[in-house]
Parts: C-alpha cells; sequence; structure tokens
C-alpha cells in the first residue's frame, strides 16, 4: 500500500512516483511490452500488480526485474 491505500485506488500519478523504475528495468520492461503487443493501459495496470508483488516481498522500496516478470505472467492469462 502506498499512503494507506490499496494499490489499485492509487492515482496514475502516484503510480508513476511509487513504481520509478532504474534505468535497466525501464528499458526491460519497455521491450517486454513492445514485444507483447500492450498498451498504455496495461502498462500502467501490470505496475500496479507489480507494486503489489513487491509489497507481498517483504515491502520492497523498488520494484525490481522480478516483480516486473512476475506481474507480466499474470498478463497472459
Amino acid at each position: 500500500m502506498r499512503a494507506g491505500r490499496p494499490n489499485a485506488e492509487i492515482s496514475t500519478r502516484e503510480l508513476e512516483r511509487d513504481c520509478a523504475l532504474g534505468p535497466a528495468e525501464r528499458r526491460w520492461f519497455d521491450a517486454a511490452l513492445e514485444r507483447l503487443g500492450l498498451s498504455a493501459r496495461a502498462y500502467h495496470r501490470t505496475l500496479r500488480v507489480a507494486r503489489t508483488i513487491a509489497d507481498l516481498d517483504g515491502g520492497a522500496a523498488a520494484l525490481d526485474r522480478s516483480h516486473l516478470a512476475e506481474a507480466l505472467q499474470y498478463r497472459r492469462f
């Protein structure tokens, strides 16, 4: 949760702030989104899921590639 609210309820601006990716993660995530043909809406939804996964992973402060990859796997279903 960010600021006491579920990840599903945070604004896009808050999502971008709370899910800031490092340069390597950003390149990897952008390439994965392009390869999978996902939309901007899917980008934000995947970030929300990745943030939830990071929260469940002991409250990790930053998203890493494993959080993003797991979130993308759920998009496939």
